[in-house]
């Protein structure tokens, strides 16, 4: 959960994602609106937040909110 919630306050701090459309069910990259760009300033963010890195086939699977938060759980949980 706190992981899910340092992340959701990433998004709407840092992109300025409205905090409605961040639900676990939602489409990541349709909800999120990024460009290429703002993906790798996601993934220098989340490196500094929490010490792992994510790579391009990280986010291949990743097509909810809950898809997100579960791979980024898992990186933090292995290292």
């Amino acid at each position: 959960d706190e992981i899910i919630a340092t992340i959701n306050d990433i998004l709407v701090e840092e992109f300025e994602v409205d905090r409605a459309v961040i639900v676990p069910e939602a489409d990541f990259r349709e909800s999120l609106g990024l460009d290429s760009l703002d993906y790798v300033d996601l993934v220098v963010l989340i490196e500094q937040e929490f010490g792992v890195k994510l790579v391009e086939a990280d986010f291949k699977p990743i097509v909810t909110f809950n898809d997100f938060y579960t791979t980024l759980e898992n990186k933090v949980n292995a290292r």
